[in-house]
């Protein structure tokens, strides 16, 4: 469900608003694209892609900040990783742009309702970065003592847990260090802080592992009296007299194992080990290819759509920047308001005539046409009415000049009055200008037909033309 940006109203499947006249072609797109990310986060999510999840709702909110949908998961993608404040900042700003039915109500009170994990809370963010300033000043044995507190009170806290591991590897303590990314891992499967550390963690321990591994099944140990015996595994004494069969027997089973190793294990091994790599290559170089497609085409869009947010803005400024429709509706609404108090009809009028020598009408929505010309209607009789009575003795008494000013201002303040029309005719032809006198007069006898003014006018005209 969209709304538009200008009025609020919810749109409908047009390129323009129903409501107010927007084009919101553009706005839709940029809220097709946030909804995307939120719909790849979501289905991160689903799968333990925390991490992910997270990058792509992030993305979603750069498009379109009140997505609530995205801001919401966020903040429980972020709670599932064990960093609660995050989820809280997110909640809140949530709640701020969406008051009325939002779920991130019913989250936020969970935690306020638990006294016991609001303070958890708190001392595992207290505790998190006491260790990380005890990283900096080089103590990382307190620094370990404060992550396991830390995670005593909040065990899916992975930042945690990477900073612990971190420290383990730096002191060498490789199996301690794989514990804690295992545990990450549980949590967040795709975390890629993780998977490096891990990558790193497996190349230490994988020697080391054969070592003790090999060590520990070639011997055996137990306790004799107060002494530890080490005895080779699967090792018979020989038996007396057969030393030199044994010998003989040893050095033909070896030649015989090196033999059989060297044309039938080695080849099958290196043959295998050969089509493991060439599909892990292949493999590979198909992810690849198909990555850097998706890269290229998710760049082309966030290209394009740069360029559509920047016109975007450009337009939105012409709403709300200076001079813009937002300011010019609010003007009318302040020369409203000062009638009202003042009932100057003339400051009234003047105000209005400038606005509309500043605006394109047109081009304005049909809220602003409404109320200018409710304003116009109810000043502009009463102001013609004026002009008129004031250009009636004008006229009377000679001064055509002067009527010809006056009653202009009245026609132009009320085309409806005939009085008016037909009396700057009058003094058009008073003052010798036949020509705007016989053009008035025709508008007279359009405009009014079968009045007493038209009756006149065609006389007056009727006899100019006939002189």
């Amino acid at each position: 469900m969209m709304f538009c940006y200008n009025c609020g109203r919810r749109l409908s499947e047009h390129d323009f608003c129903t409501s107010c006249g927007a084009d919101v072609s553009l706005y839709k797109k940029v809220l097709h694209v946030s909804n995307m990310y939120y719909n790849e986060g979501l289905e991160k999510a689903g799968v333990r892609d925390l991490s992910g999840a997270a990058a792509s709702l992030r993305q979603g909110l750069r498009f379109n900040k009140n997505n609530i949908k995205a801001r919401n998961l966020l903040g429980l993608v972020y709670f599932e990783m064990g960093d609660a404040a995050s989820a809280l900042r997110e909640w809140v700003i949530s709640k701020n742009m969406s008051p009325d039915k939002n779920i991130a109500d019913e989250y936020i009170d969970k935690i306020r309702s638990n006294s016991g994990r609001l303070d958890a809370i708190n001392q595992t963010i207290k505790k998190y970065n006491r260790a990380l300033a005890l990283c900096s000043q080089d103590s990382k044995d307190l620094a370990v003592i404060q992550l396991r507190k830390v995670l005593s009170l909040n065990p899916r806290f992975i930042r945690a847990h990477q900073l612990l591991a971190l420290l383990y590897m730096e002191q060498e303590e490789w199996e301690r260090a794989e514990r804690e990314l295992r545990k990450c891992l549980e949590i967040d499967k795709n975390n890629l802080q993780t998977l490096r550390y891990m990558k790193e963690v497996e190349q230490a321990l994988m020697p080391e592992e054969g070592v003790r591994r090999r060590k520990k099944d070639e011997a055996v140990r137990y306790q004799s009296e107060n002494e530890v015996i080490i005895q080779p595994l699967n090792v018979k004494e020989p038996k007396r007299g057969g030393g030199f069969a044994t010998v003989l027997n040893m050095i033909i089973g070896l030649i015989i194992g090196i033999a059989a190793m060297y044309f039938l294990v080695v080849p099958a091994a290196q043959s295998r080990v050969r089509n493991e790599e060439q599909q892990t290559i292949t493999k590979i170089s198909s992810e690849s290819d198909a990555k850097t497609a998706r890269i290229q085409e998710l760049e082309g869009q966030i290209e394009s759509l740069s360029g559509n947010v920047q016109n975007l803005r450009t337009e939105i400024e012409g709403y709300a920047g200076a001079g813009g429709t937002i300011e010019t509706t609010e003007s009318l609404i302040q020369i409203a308001a000062e009638y009202l108090e003042t009932t100057d009809m003339h400051v009234a009028a003047d105000k209005l005539e400038e606005l509309a020598g500043e605006v394109d009408m047109a081009s304005m929505s049909d809220s602003f046409q409404r109320l200018y010309q409710s304003m116009a209607s109810s000043i502009g009789p009463e102001l013609s009415k004026e002009y008129y009575d004031e250009g009636y003795q004008q006229y009377y008494t000679g001064r055509y000049e002067e009527a010809l000013e006056t009653l202009s201002k009245a026609v132009k303040y009320d085309a409806a009055n005939a009085d008016a029309l037909y009396h700057l005719g009058e003094a058009y032809r008073s003052s010798g200008d036949t020509a705007n006198a016989i053009s008035t007069y025709d508008k007279v006898i359009e405009l009014f037909p079968d009045t007493e003014n038209a009756r006149l006018a065609k006389y007056r005209k009727d006899n100019l033309n006939a002189g």
